[in-house]
């Protein structure tokens, strides 16, 4: 029996294990849901176990718990560490949800539910297909298992568990799926991913919220002045407005513009499934340039004043935004960062005061397409999807890839499943069952190709 086949007898089975996953709200972000991420954190690591792997644990950090396991089989034989998260995103605003968000349900051949995608759904993949691999005798390399609940939060921790376990964590490659396809019919790898500089800005006027028919007008109010700054930072062509932002950035070759070209897009279809009018972005570049190849300054949040239900004429005391930075290779978070506090403070009226808070932040990754890992990837999705898959770059940030090779001298293969439609981040967040297994069947033949292909190497 091959590990498609025993796939193919347990599909429901392990169906049924991931809506179990996705029930408990293990949401990082919120300190109410603690117990529920130390629950799934022991949920991983009991189907961890009954999934082959020994020396499994739930590893202690300041924060939430590492799950490490590991399968040994030859020192000879090349080692794979396989990465993920349990930890989900917040679910809010949860009224925009078509059902609970952790309340599963399936409808139209998909998992609708808060981290179905995003990254317990990936994640939960590579458990089964280890499984699928070891009730088969067919696993053909050693394996570690590093699965962390702090992900959402900017893995603050997994830096230090790192560095003290370095030995313990020795691999030749790192294999992450918490990346997209082009489509179903389309097979891709990312090979790029953004780096991230998140800050909270917050801005203070009076010393109290004031009445605004009798302060209005001759006192600052900190929402205008922050709409203002904010409206700031782009210029006419969408360009970053901040001094020495683009100074490091490596502009995109034409080869690089040409071969993102290729990929089967169509701006109509982009448009429609959105339900916008037109696209915006930085002049010149394409959207697939713009969200792959350039960096970017979005508002995640902002809020100030009195937002209940009525009316109350408030001149607030103090405004607030979430500010996000993707960054492209040769940036560096740390710098942007600074960038950005300096030009924030600099440009602040004096009627004001600004105070610029450093959340969390990560470093720009390139993964070589001549390597061993991405050649065995990219076989191995030909073997189960029939054709080759196209390399792309993901406008998304998963800043552990530069950690693992700072810490480790590792690459990570970013082998995802999961589709740009399937609404990570946010309400009706969702997976297709279509992707839940072909990655649970496409996994083992990684491990296989891989293991040949370093035999040969």
């Amino acid at each position: 029996m091959s590990p498609q086949d025993f796939l193919n007898q347990h599909k429901e089975h392990f169906l049924n294990e991931l809506l179990e996953l996705l029930r408990i709200p293990s949401i990082s972000a919120d300190p109410a849901f603690k117990d529920d991420v130390l629950k799934t954190a022991e949920f991983v690591a009991e189907k961890l176990k009954l999934a082959g792997a020994t020396k499994v644990s739930i590893e202690q950090t300041p924060g939430f718990p590492i799950v490490y396991g590991e399968y040994f089989k030859d020192k000879d034989l090349p080692t794979i560490l396989v990465y993920g998260h349990y930890d989900v995103q917040p679910s809010v605003p949860d009224e925009l949800w078509d059902s609970p968000p952790f309340e599963p349900i399936i409808k139209n051949e998909r998992i609708y539910a808060r981290g179905a995608c995003d990254d317990k759904g990936q994640m939960y993949m590579h458990i089964k297909a280890f499984e699928s691999m070891m009730q088969t005798n067919s696993v053909p390399c050693n394996v570690k298992f590093m699965i962390e609940g702090e992900e959402e939060v900017g893995s603050d921790n997994l830096g230090t568990y790192i560095a003290q376990n370095k030995e313990k964590l020795s691999a030749d490659v790192v294999l992450v799926s918490d990346t997209s396809m082009i489509a179903n019919d389309i097979p891709s790898i990312d090979v790029g991913l953004r780096g991230l500089s998140y800050v909270e800005v917050e801005v203070t006027g009076p010393n109290i919220d004031l009445h605004s028919g009798v302060y209005g007008g001759a006192v600052a109010n900190p929402i205008n002045v922050l709409s203002n700054l904010i409206a700031s930072l782009h210029d006419e062509n969408k360009k970053i407005n901040i001094p020495g932002f683009y100074d490091n950035v490596i502009e995109a070759s034409n080869t690089d513009r040409e071969a993102l070209a290729k990929i089967p897009f169509s701006i109509e279809d982009y448009k429609s499934n959105l339900e916008i009018d037109d696209v915006m972005g930085e002049k010149d570049w394409t959207t697939l340039e713009r969200t792959g190849m350039r960096p970017t300054l979005d508002v995640n949040g902002i809020w100030g004043g009195y937002t209940g239900e009525g009316a109350k004429t408030v001149l607030p005391s103090k405004a607030y935004a979430k500010i996000s930075m993707r960054l492209v290779p040769n940036q560096s978070s740390e710098r942007i960062t600074k960038l950005f506090t300096e030009h924030f403070e600099r440009i602040a009226p004096k009627s004001v005061k600004v105070k610029v808070t450093p959340h969390h932040g990560g470093e720009p990754a390139l993964t070589p397409t001549d390597s061993v890992a991405f050649k065995a990837a990219s076989k191995a999705m030909e073997t189960t999807f029939g054709k080759k898959p196209i390399p792309t770059r993901g406008g998304g940030s998963i800043p552990i890839v530069a950690l693992f090779e700072k810490e480790l001298g590792l690459k990570t293969l970013l082998m995802g499943f999961g589709l740009d439609s399937d609404a990570i981040h946010s309400p009706n967040e969702s997976y297709g069952l279509f992707n839940f297994y072909k990655g649970i069947e496409t996994i083992p033949f990684f491990y296989q190709y891989y293991t040949e292909l370093m035999a040969s190497d």
